[in-house]
């Protein structure tokens, strides 16, 4: 298995369980997979969501550790996703969601399963272009919460991706970075001052 899926801070998995045997929480979800699911519901996959903030002058990604993504199983499906949150008290349960985001990330877990090289999956959200990537990480052994995309590492678009940038195939950060700093507004993601 060349993914090497890091482990979540344990009180973020407690938070989803928690948040999973409560049924208000998961009434209020507005999650109707979720909420029609036959059988106990699982958290998986747990997956560090990091966010591009800027690229320095010198083209380095600055990113910062935004939360932990868990995929929801019931049975044989995945049904939705948790996401938790760091607070001032550590980390809590934010919410659970479906949509084409959970489909499309297990997809690319999926196939970056076929790749020889070992990587540590992460989530890579771009605000500014309503883009989130699959990023393989190759230092398998680092903090998965800490880092920045290294040049050598694969970003896969999930769908829906950004208009010109097709979903579902991966990418160099050497390559998709400087296609995504052309995008973004160049004060905000240069960090120039406005």
């Amino acid at each position: 298995m060349p993914l090497r899926v890091p482990q979540a801070p344990v009180p973020a998995l407690r938070s989803v369980l928690t948040a999973l045997s409560s049924p208000t929480a998961v009434r209020e979800a507005r999650t109707p997979a979720l909420l029609g699911a036959q059988g106990p519901a699982t958290p998986e996959l747990p997956l560090p969501v990091h966010v591009l903030d800027r690229v320095t002058a010198q083209g380095v990604a600055a990113t910062r550790l935004a939360g932990w993504r868990f995929h929801i199983r019931c049975g044989e499906r995945v049904v939705a996703a948790a996401e938790t949150m760091l607070t001032p008290d550590g980390w809590a349960f934010s919410h659970f969601f479906e949509g084409p985001y959970v489909a499309s990330t297990e997809r690319a877990l999926r196939q970056a399963e076929s790749v020889t090289q070992p990587y540590q999956p992460r989530l890579l959200s771009v605000p500014e272009l309503y883009m989130l990537t699959l990023w393989l990480h190759g230092d398998c052994t680092a903090d998965a919460g800490a880092g920045h995309p290294a040049a050598n590492d694969l970003l896969v678009p999930l769908a829906p991706a950004p208009p010109g940038i097709a979903a579902h195939r991966p990418h160099r950060v050497a390559e998709l970075l400087p296609v995504l700093t052309h995008r973004v507004t160049p004060t905000r993601l240069l960090g120039s001052p406005a």
